[in-house]
């Protein structure tokens, strides 16, 4: 289950992979740090920031952004220029990707791990996000 997550450690792992990420990515995951989003083709479970104000935090936590990222690059084909966020449960990671600057774009990619190739999924956190919002609000008449 996500939790909130305290603006210093996400600075921390954006430091630690000397990337910047995007404002909307960072005020969701501020909010809810990890969990699942659903989007019409995919299912996704997003990795938290590894968060260490407690025991339980570090418990719950320990599959955060940065060590996934460090795993997923000792795969042959992942984008030097991606970070690793999630994964669709099948071996695809969910990343964002920057243009050799370290500053990630909104745009939220699946890479394939079998094909070693990207495809965008989603816009924005926000679209993501949004998608969610109005299914659910059609499935429970909000």
């Amino acid at each position: 289950m996500p939790f909130p997550v305290e603006e210093k450690y996400i600075l921390n792992t954006a430091s630690e992979l000397n990337v910047t990420f995007p404002v909307e990515f960072i005020k969701r995951m501020m909010q809810m740090n990890g969990g699942e989003l659903i989007l019409k083709n995919y299912e996704i479970e997003l990795y938290p920031f590894f968060d260490t104000s407690n025991r339980k935090r570090i418990s719950r936590t320990c599959n955060h952004i940065a060590l996934e990222t460090k795993n997923a690059r000792e795969w042959t084909g992942f984008p030097a220029n991606a970070i690793a966020i999630g994964t669709d449960g099948f071996g695809n990671q969910v990343v964002l990707i920057h243009e050799g600057n370290g500053n990630l774009t909104d745009t939220i990619y699946l890479w394939n791990h079998q094909t070693k190739t990207t495809k965008k999924i989603a816009e924005s956190i926000n679209d993501v996000h949004n998608s969610l919002w109005k299914r659910m609000k059609t499935l429970f008449k909000i």
